[in-house]
């Protein structure tokens, strides 16, 4: 129906490649199109003001990550699309691939127990637009991302911990159903846009786990890295998504393995967009991203900088130590 972004000569691109009926700059007026669902990929310091006013305006809305900059935000639009009885979907894409569907499947048809620890690693290639020098590998020539959306905390919020690990942290909060409770953390830079991020979780039923994140230069990682590993008190389970590898062992049933088709484990992102339009069509499927699952990461990232920017270390050695 319609596209808006800035920039006149962009919009006409969109409007010839895609078909769009309008084009505008103005959000409030795209908005006056009576349009049925909204993908807001905004700027995240943007996310909430054109979320809401989606929402207000009877569309259905998928978001992209970071959710939004401020917990508050994030957990007002969850309430808000509940009321409205709208949906709200996340730009998760990871929790939508094959590999992660069945390991959450696995999961189920082979219990590991009460999850006592969890580990989550992320790593991709947004070292250069993190540092404004460059973009990623997957950006369209034509509609290249404004580097401040990355790389100016104001408008993004932070850097790798919001702009990509939030993407492994809502994997894992999805795939375990664990609660966040508390976070303590090492940020690279420990303000601004972070680099590199090391996370100490604590969850509601006692469980601990650690989430780290790093930026690699373009061209670095052929494909992004995600691992997530879980252990119960009968059993543990890894998926690791770089090498596609899902496995789970338990005492009674051994090691159990899983062939994933090539591919499985690869990133895309048709997940979320087909999920808006089949549940704006009234179609009954699972969001597997949805609203209060963004408003728990948005909660773990902002505690992280809370914690990063304010952190104070236990000395462990004087320093001594030479590897030989």
């Amino acid at each position: 129906v319609v596209a808006c972004r800035p920039g006149m000569r962009e919009l006409e691109k969109l409007q010839s490649r895609f078909g769009f009926a309008h084009v505008t700059e103005n959000y409030a007026e795209a908005l006056s199109y009576g349009v049925d669902a909204v993908v807001v990929a905004s700027p995240p310091a943007d996310h909430f003001e054109h979320v809401a006013a989606s929402l207000n305006a009877g569309a259905h809305v998928l978001c992209e990550k970071p959710f939004t900059v401020e917990p508050a935000d994030a957990w007002h639009l969850a309430e808000l699309a509940d009321n409205l009885g709208l949906h709200l979907i996340i730009a998760y894409g990871w929790n939508w691939i094959p590999a992660v569907q069945r390991a959450k499947e696995l999961l189920a048809d082979v219990p590991i127990g009460a999850i006592r620890h969890v580990f989550v690693h992320m790593a991709s290639d947004v070292w250069q637009l993190l540092h404004g020098t460059g973009t990623y590998q997957e950006a369209d020539p034509d509609f290249p991302p404004d580097l401040a959306t990355w790389n100016d905390p104001r408008r993004s919020g932070g850097g790798y911990a919001p702009g990509q690990l939030s993407h492994g942290l809502a994997l894992l909060l999805w795939w375990s159903g664990l609660a966040p409770d508390a976070v303590m953390a090492a940020m690279d830079p420990p303000t601004g846009v972070d680099l590199f991020d090391a996370l100490l979780l604590k969850f509601k039923d006692g469980a601990v786990g650690v989430a780290s994140g790093a930026s690699t230069t373009t061209g670095g990682a052929p494909r992004e890295q995600i691992e997530v590993r879980m252990f119960g008190d009968s059993g543990h389970i890894l998926l690791d998504l770089e090498r596609e590898q899902l496995e789970v062992y338990t005492p009674e049933r051994g090691t159990i393995t899983i062939d994933l088709e090539p591919g499985d484990g690869l990133y895309q992102c048709s997940g979320p967009p087909n999920a808006l339009i089949d549940l704006a069509l009234g179609k009954s499927i699972e969001n597997r991203s949805p609203a209060r699952l963004g408003a728990a990461v948005v909660e773990i990232v902002r505690a992280a900088m809370t914690s990063s920017e304010e952190l104070q270390y236990v000395n462990c050695g004087d320093g001594t130590w030479r590897r030989d």
